[in-house]
């Protein structure tokens, strides 16, 4: 089945105003009309309306790096899945490995964020992926099936509301990269974990991203594979140009 590339830019927590609009210029200018590939970024809250004044009416979609998993409420200092999507949103990364490590995120905890994401509209980009102990140890399939089961709701996944990506904790920041076949063994493996929970229908059709140092030089071999759908960037998303080089990485025949 053909599922059509989707390039996000996870800008974790970088950028002010100005160096926001800059970035989002640049890359719609790059980007031109939407193509073979989707593109989407997901800046700071604090920068979600700058980002949206220059993207809205382009063909580069706007995300947010996380959600709370209560609807509204007394939740001091966190947001509201509703809020983003009033703020324009189309996307959420949610149990990114970071999150899961400096706020001790539970699968479960990642799954009712999930939920309220799915009820208010947006879709949910759930990060999944091993530690390097745990890579050492020959971990690495136990603990993507894991986490695919338990931080994804057993009801409302659709292929237009859900996109995993996996990231192996190890990669992230840090240049290192697994072999592009044994990225695409894990993509496969995930696969195989969402048909058995959810069946051929959306197991088929839901996009598995690769994260974790994915670059402009590397970019090509990643996405040349059919089981790695498109890209969780990084530092890489920093730079409009590097951004741009894996979009058209992506949308490349």
């Amino acid at each position: 089945m053909s599922r059509k590339p989707l390039i996000v830019g996870n800008w974790k927590m970088n950028n002010l105003l100005a160096e926001t609009g800059a970035l989002c210029k640049g890359i719609v200018d790059g980007l031109g009309h939407a193509g073979k590939a989707e593109a989407a970024v997901c800046p700071p809250f604090t920068a979600l309306a700058a980002a949206r004044a220059v993207i809205e009416n382009s063909p580069l979609g706007l995300g947010a790096q996380d959600c709370h998993a209560a609807e509204k409420g007394a939740h001091t200092g966190d947001i509201a899945a509703a809020m983003l999507k009033d703020a324009g949103c189309r996307y959420v990364i949610l149990g990114h490995s970071e999150r899961r490590t400096d706020h001790n995120e539970s699968d479960a905890d990642v799954a009712a964020k999930v939920s309220t994401a799915w009820s208010a509209g947006l879709t949910a980009i759930v990060c999944v992926g091993e530690t390097e102990t745990e890579r050492n140890t020959g971990e690495t399939n136990d603990v993507v099936e894991r986490q695919v089961s338990n931080s994804i709701p057993a009801g409302g996944a659709d292929p237009d509301t859900l996109v995993v990506a996996y990231e192996p904790v190890w990669a992230i920041g840090t240049g290192r990269t697994p072999s592009v076949e044994d990225a695409a063994a894990v993509h496969r493996h995930i696969r195989a974990a969402l048909r058995a929970r959810f069946g051929d229908a959306l197991a088929d059709s839901v996009r598995i991203l690769y994260g974790g140092s994915m670059k402009p030089d590397n970019a090509s071999a990643f996405l040349a594979d059919p089981d790695i759908d498109g890209g969780l960037i990084g530092g890489a998303s920093l730079k409009a140009a590097d951004f741009l080089a894996i979009v058209d990485a992506a949308g490349a025949d």
